[in-house]
């Protein structure tokens, strides 16, 4: 179909159809078994407006970029790109002082150096935070942690216990505030409902802000 490019179809028990894109601009369909291509395709010629919407929208998402760790190479912190150089001379694995600084011996571990570094940082700045929203709101949590989702920026249990991606580290503060009022309402409401949402506005009356950049751009919080 022109303008639509159809990755795949699945077919299993279900009984309704799925149209979903992709990162990449391209169509995946789940269908119910009885199902046939021609049916299948008359939904997507319906529905084309659209997927040509949720296509031009997936596109124009920035991607992650392929990581070097070269020197001179850009990496995010609270929203700004900071330069990385080689340093043979600190103890520390990886320092930042208005930009990063790695051990020359850690370069073939460069990955895993960050990574531990930025979940460091990320649990700091982020109970440093939540601290200020707890004593802003009254809600209260039980505990928190770091994790290394990739999809999923942050949850919240039954339990009251939430949970962040240290990916959140690299992105601006009003976007980590987002997220962290998005988990502590939960607390309140564990549900999106009408009434959820009232009480992130209450909070951050901008919040969209910061849910539109997370999907625009959230794909650059990678390392």
């Amino acid at each position: 179909m022109e303008g639509i490019n159809v990755e795949s179809i699945f077919r299993s028990r279900r009984k309704t159809v799925s149209l979903e894109i992709t990162d990449r601009g391209t169509l995946i369909v789940k269908a119910p078994f009885s199902m046939s291509n021609k049916e299948i395709y008359k939904i997507i010629e319906k529905h084309k407006n659209w997927i040509s919407k949720k296509i031009a929208i997936a596109l124009a998402k920035e991607k992650p970029l392929k990581r070097a760790f070269t020197e001179g190479e850009n990496f995010l912190y609270l929203g700004k790109p900071y330069r990385l150089f080689f340093s043979d001379t600190q103890s520390e694995d990886l320092k930042f002082e208005n930009a990063f600084y790695l051990k020359k011996d850690k370069i073939d571990s460069a990955k895993e150096v960050f990574i531990n570094w930025y979940k460091k940082e990320a649990k700091r700045f982020i109970l440093e935070r939540l601290d200020y929203y707890v004593r802003l709101t009254g809600i209260n949590y039980n505990k928190v942690k770091i994790t290394s989702a990739m999809k999923r920026w942050g949850s919240c249990s039954r339990n009251r216990n939430l949970s962040f991606s240290y990916r959140l580290i690299m992105a601006p503060t009003f976007v980590i505030d987002y997220v962290i009022v998005h988990e502590l309402c939960h607390v309140v409401v564990f549900n999106h409902s009408k009434e959820f949402w009232e009480h992130v506005r209450v909070i951050l009356p901008n919040f969209e802000d910061a849910k539109n950049w997370l999907k625009e751009k959230g794909q650059t919080l990678n390392i």
